[in-house]
């Protein structure tokens, strides 16, 4: 789909994964709490630190809980959010050391809210700070409680990082892949689009163009002889006038649906060819070869395009008295050869004199359809145009 206003980029959705450790950071944060809680209640019966560490428990709680209501992006709010909570878990903590391990879900919360360096900064001083609260409890020294926090915070930091830098991969991927389509489509609308114009072009150069020129030709005929053979130039206007009348129907097929009016109510292929003619001046002679067989319409309205061209540039280049059309179905193709008794020629034309591009537009017309043109000519002995277009086996 290319890039419009009517179909905008979409952020990439929240990894699974992501949203999974999340929710399990947040459970943990809770159970340690309430442990923490429980412990001291336990351990210190009737202190008068108590109701300050229930009440900071309560709060440190609520806060925690209003913090996915804040989103991820670390906005103003987010981060007084996020000073709330470490200044009341460090007040909690020192009144109660064993309130440190809420740190755990505390790293993961400031890795989702700041930018990357500050975040680590956040980290290690939590991590100092833990270690300094483990070991006033402790009555002597212990090694773990100086290594296990740093390697606790070192081993969450580093798979939130490892899980964030393949979320950002994959919207990255997304991203892509979305722009790679909307750039295919595109691509496609644009070749679509010079595909159209110039079966356009084809279709009135067939049609149009062709009737034009008959026009020209008769009427510049019907001048030449309007006074020493009114007769005959009023023949030509006639016929002219028969053209005219084609070419107009012609256009207004054209302007409906483009296909050719010899195809219209149901005519067939051998039909509309029979009705072809070249001319006053030139016979034109129809034969049908082999079994019939129904033909798609494209390739009805593709022979007969080219018979007209064929036809056409018999009328305009060749000098020929006559033309043959022989439609010939051979099971696995249908082949259109269009003969002349012309005096040919050693190259074939390139249109150059620019009133079309025939030859162009029937090669255009056959490898559409996966077809073959060939044309064979000898000076003095006419040219033979042979289409053949593959047909598909019946079923």
């Amino acid at each position: 789909m290319p890039p419009t206003e009517e179909h905008p980029v979409t952020p990439a959705p929240p990894r699974d994964d992501t949203r999974t450790l999340a929710t399990v950071a947040h459970t943990a944060f809770f159970l340690l709490l309430g442990a923490s809680v429980a412990r001291f209640l336990l351990r210190h019966p009737g202190e008068p630190r108590t109701p300050w560490v229930i009440a900071l428990s309560v709060t440190l709680a609520l806060l925690y809980v209003l913090g996915p209501a804040l989103g991820a992006a670390p906005t103003r709010r987010r981060l007084l959010w996020l000073g709330l909570v470490v200044t009341t878990w460090v007040v909690l903590v020192v009144l109660a050391p064993s309130f440190a391990w809420c740190a755990v879900p505390l790293f993961f919360t400031a890795l989702r809210t700041l930018p990357p360096r500050a975040a680590i900064v956040l980290v290690a001083l939590l991590t100092a700070f833990v270690v300094t609260a483990q070991l006033q409890l402790s009555k002597s020294f212990d090694p773990n409680l100086l290594l296990a926090p740093p390697a606790v915070a070192a081993l969450a930091t580093a798979v939130f990082v490892h899980m964030e830098r393949q979320a950002q991969a994959q919207r990255a991927l997304i991203d892509d892949l979305i722009r790679t389509r909307r750039e295919l489509a595109a691509t496609e609308r644009r070749e679509g689009t010079l595909a159209e114009r110039q079966r356009l072009s084809m279709e009135i150069h067939d049609t149009l163009a062709q009737n034009l020129s008959s026009q020209q030709m008769l009427l510049q005929a019907a001048d030449r002889t309007w006074d020493t053979d009114p007769a005959t130039a009023r023949g030509h206007v006639r016929t002219a006038t028969g053209i005219a009348a084609h070419g107009l129907a012609e256009a207004r097929r054209l302007v409906h649906d483009l296909a050719p009016s010899e195809l219209a109510d149901g005519a067939g292929l051998a039909e509309a060819l029979r009705s072809l003619d070249a001319g006053p001046d030139i016979e034109v002679r129809f034969h049908l070869e082999g079994v019939p067989a129904p033909l798609p319409d494209r390739v009805q309205s593709a022979l007969l395009r080219i018979a007209q061209g064929a036809l056409a540039n018999v009328r305009e280049h060749s000098g020929a008295r006559t033309a043959a059309l022989t439609l010939s179905f051979l099971g696995d193709q249908v082949v259109l050869d269009i003969a002349d008794d012309g005096h040919g020629f050693s190259e074939p034309r390139t249109d150059a004199d620019g009133r079309g591009h025939g030859l162009q537009a029937m090669r255009a017309r056959v490898r559409q359809l996966g077809g073959t043109l060939t044309i064979e000519s000898t000076p003095g002995e006419g040219t033979v145009l042979s289409a053949a277009i593959p047909l598909e086996p019946a079923p």
